[in-house]
């Protein structure tokens, strides 16, 4: 833009140039033709002048000032003087022509430039902007979809054509892979609730199975001790066995029984249910009613979980603490050090002691419960307590 403007200012001044001279011959040969027709010298000043002299020189071209009046200042003239003889008489002719000055040039071509680029780039932002604007729609509107979409969903994702060559084979591998994504989800969900469905049966068998073995059998004391042992992995599968067939059902949001469930009630009879069964100190501090919008069933397997995953890490000489405020629940029992990794606690399978005979399932599925109605849960340990608290609202 500045060697074209460069360019242009002194292609236009020569233009200017070559056009004021060609008008100063003209009229150069308009004078000397009326002068050989009437014979009569005449001058306009300072425009044109015509002299009649003695010897006669070389014609010459040259820039000149001259006071004008009317503006105040002097202005520059391009002069032609040619010398001819006419009718046997030696004349000088002088004429004059106005100049356009070059900062007057200079100016025009700046702000004609600055003008045409401000308009140039006003056109092209406005195109581009809204050039990209509808090229990208189906490209957001289908990272929209991707937003919205889960796996969990019977219906495919639901995508915009575009005429983009890119965007239309992005969206055709996005559709071939979500649909992908969707059928082995399905298939593993569907494995899962078939294999936890067909476990129940031959655990059940063989519990009773080993129950009627000790009951009908003359047995030892080892042999005793080893169906026990075996009773009790069969329970522990079992159990295993109904928690992985209710995280499933929490992640298929099948629990749509909504109700208002007073969580204070809930909590202080899980607690007295606990404190028969397993002769432990359970302090309830029942401070206010807590009412929470949620699945009744939810609620009491929140609660039970939260219970017995105390019950299990603290002796029977230890008192667990529960109480209830405004908008949370909090239970807590007596621990010498805090748990070393708090950001595993709440995954799959996590034990923190690996002696324990807990499956790792029970703070899972209390964390899947709070994800699914948007509580927050939240382990923390102060003085030499651990302390478990869910925010309600």
């Amino acid at each position: 833009m500045i060697v074209s403007t460069v360019a242009l200012y002194f292609y236009t001044k020569n233009l200017l140039q070559d056009e004021v001279e060609e008008e100063l011959f003209s009229t150069e040969a308009r004078i000397e033709s009326s002068l050989k027709e009437n014979n009569q010298a005449f001058s306009l000043p300072p425009v044109i002048e015509v002299v009649e002299i003695l010897d006669l020189k070389t014609e010459f071209l040259k820039d000149t000032l001259i006071f004008d009046p009317s503006q105040n200042e002097d202005e520059v003239f391009r002069e032609l003087s040619t010398f001819k003889i006419i009718n046997g008489k030696n004349y000088r002719i002088t004429v004059r022509n106005l100049v356009v000055e070059s900062k007057d040039i200079l100016i025009a071509i700046v702000i004609s430039y600055f003008i045409i680029i401000l308009l140039t780039l006003l056109f092209l932002f406005y195109f581009n902007v809204e050039g990209n604007r509808k090229l990208w729609i189906p490209f957001f509107e289908n990272l929209e979809a991707m937003k919205v979409f889960s796996v969990k969903s019977e219906n495919p994702i639901e995508l915009v054509e575009s005429n983009i060559l890119e965007f239309q084979e992005l969206s055709t591998e996005i559709s071939i892979l979500t649909n992908q994504v969707r059928d082995d989800y399905q298939n593993l969900k569907q494995f899962t609730e078939d294999v936890s469905h067909e476990l129940q049966t031959p655990l059940a068998i063989m519990q009773a199975k080993i129950e009627n073995i000790i009951n009908t059998n003359a047995i030892d004391e080892n042999q005793y001790l080893l169906f026990s042992s075996l009773q009790q992995d069969i329970q522990r599968l079992k159990q295993l066995n109904k928690r992985l067939i209710l995280l499933t059902k929490i992640e298929n949001n099948l629990f749509v029984n909504i109700a208002e469930i007073d969580i204070s009630k809930r909590i202080e009879k899980t607690a007295f249910n606990f404190r028969e069964l397993f002769n432990v100190d359970i302090i309830f501090d029942e401070s206010q009613s807590l009412n929470v919008s949620m699945d009744p069933y939810l609620a009491e397997v929140l609660c039970n979980n939260l219970i017995s995953n105390a019950v299990k890490h603290s002796s029977k000489q230890e008192s667990i603490l529960v109480a209830c405020t405004q908008n949370s629940l909090i239970i807590s029992n007596l621990g010498e050090e805090p748990i070393e990794n708090p950001e595993k606690l709440f995954n799959r399978f996590y034990r923190e002691s690996k002696s324990n005979q807990s499956t790792g399932l029970g703070l899972a599925i209390v964390k899947r419960i709070c994800d699914l109605y948007e509580f927050k849960v939240d382990y923390q340990f102060q003085d030499s307590r651990h302390l478990f608290s869910i925010i309600f609202k």
